[in-house]
């Protein structure tokens, strides 16, 4: 196999055989292809798509480049097993860490592979980074263990699980090729394939700030992971969501962190948030079995939220992956702080109307917290909290967020991003529909 045989026939637009494919997959993983030809794959992919089938092989070959987990001699029932996704968006990578506690204080086992933030969202893996002691790339050991007596856990690629993944992955971050269908694609089903599940639930956003940019192509993407996930036998469910607007609060690795805790324990709770968080859940407990009506599927996940079972799932997880056991009683004391925390004030009064969701997520960036080159390390403790909604009263004297800066220099030039993503009215705004505005479920 030659790669750039491989590469050249994609650049020209030419269907790969799955043959092809697995043997380019093989080579990343032998060392045989290098970081500049995954650049040129990747790249040649972007321009010119994928079919079905190629989506299928890509995924299937970066699945198997590593270890595909056997759940059958660890004593749980295989049929709760269900796992959980989200496509990307600025903020909504937090769901992840709400839905998998949630789901587990609810009987579903949620064994969960995630990534690091690509471009300008944030990745669930950076988040978990910044509690010390999460070994977020444990063994596959450590992993199943801590599913079965947290009843859930999320982890990153591990040298033994989609291996593959984790080289494609972060160069796709620095390539300009994040928004690639069949890349996203390939990336995230083989992440979940690899963890063995017996179902899946991810969200697709769409919008400014996802990478998506309209309802048509995030129902393109959920279409095709949901063909690969019917490929490999599994039944899924797709909900895509609205992301033209900030999920939650906050963005940044700690801070985000922060939210998390805050909405388990019933501190704060956004509502956008609590909707999809309670949805996915629900999706997950009737794939599991649990119910069979999704109305009283979505009734036992509040009422486990309610009863503050989920945070204390999310303190087993904590623990069992080496974080603090005291994390969710005092979280602020385990994570970083930024040197510079101060407000940032709209410059005239009035309501927020609207956002580039996407420059706001850039604004991160440029604090220090997304990547510019694939290693490159991330400032886990700056960010944006307390952010203003559409439709919230803001001005002079009322925060649109606060920032997070590792000195006043970056909190200004971010301020001045922030101020220019955020429209402001002189009346309230139409409210915000709903988060979930499709859901295509479909049986292997």
């Amino acid at each position: 196999m030659q790669p750039q045989d491989i590469i050249r026939r994609k650049r020209d637009g030419e269907v790969l055989d799955a043959s092809d494919i697995a043997a380019f997959v093989r080579g990343i993983g032998d060392g045989e292809v290098s970081e500049g030809q995954i650049g040129a794959f990747t790249m040649a992919v972007y321009l010119n798509g994928m079919t079905a089938p190629e989506r299928v092989a890509l995924s299937l070959a970066m699945r198997d480049s590593g270890r595909v987990l056997d759940w059958s001699a660890m004593g749980i029932d295989e049929k709760l097993l269900i796992e959980k996704h989200s496509s990307g968006g600025v903020g909504d990578e937090k769901i992840t860490l709400l839905v998998i506690p949630l789901a587990a204080a609810c009987g579903v086992f949620a064994p969960n592979l995630s990534g690091w933030g690509l471009d300008y969202c944030g990745g669930e893996i950076d988040m978990l980074d910044s509690i010390p002691g999460y070994d977020t790339a444990p063994s596959s050991e450590t992993f199943m263990a801590a599913v079965k007596s947290a009843g859930g856990a999320i982890i990153g690629p591990t040298p033994d699980l989609a291996p593959a993944d984790r080289k494609i992955f972060k160069v796709r971050d620095v390539t300009a090729t994040v928004e690639s269908v069949a890349l996203i694609t390939g990336s995230i089903m083989s992440k979940k394939l690899a963890a063995g599940p017996r179902g899946m639930v991810i969200t697709v956003g769409s919008g400014s700030g996802a990478y998506m940019a309209t309802p048509d192509d995030a129902r393109e993407l959920a279409e095709s992971m949901s063909e690969v996930a019917s490929g490999a036998g599994l039944p899924s469910v797709m909900l895509l969501t609205d992301l033209n607007a900030f999920v939650g609060t906050a963005i940044g690795a700690a801070t985000e962190v922060i939210e998390t805790v805050d909405f388990l324990t019933g501190r704060h709770r956004d509502a956008r948030v609590t909707d999809l968080t309670l949805t996915v859940t629900a999706e997950m407990i009737v794939l599991a079995g649990l119910e069979t009506d999704i109305d009283a599927a979505r009734a036992l996940a509040a009422s486990r939220l309610k009863d503050g079972s989920a945070a204390r799932h999310f303190g087993l997880m904590v623990k069992a992956l080496g974080g603090p056991a005291d994390f969710v009683e005092r979280p602020a004391d385990h994570l970083p702080a930024a040197a510079v925390i101060k407000p940032v004030f709209a410059t005239e009064s009035g309501f927020v109307a609207g956002m580039n969701t996407r420059e706001i997520g850039l604004a991160l960036v440029g604090l220090g917290g997304g990547r510019k080159l694939p290693e490159e390390a991330i400032d886990l403790s700056v960010g944006l909290t307390d952010f203003r909604q559409v439709g919230d009263a803001v001005g002079p004297d009322r925060p649109l967020c606060t920032i997070h800066a590792r000195s006043e220099a970056e909190w200004e030039t971010a301020a001045a991003r922030v101020r220019a993503a955020v429209q402001i009215s002189d009346t309230p705004p139409a409210p915000l529909g709903p988060i979930v505005i499709e859901r295509i479920a479909r049986s292997p």
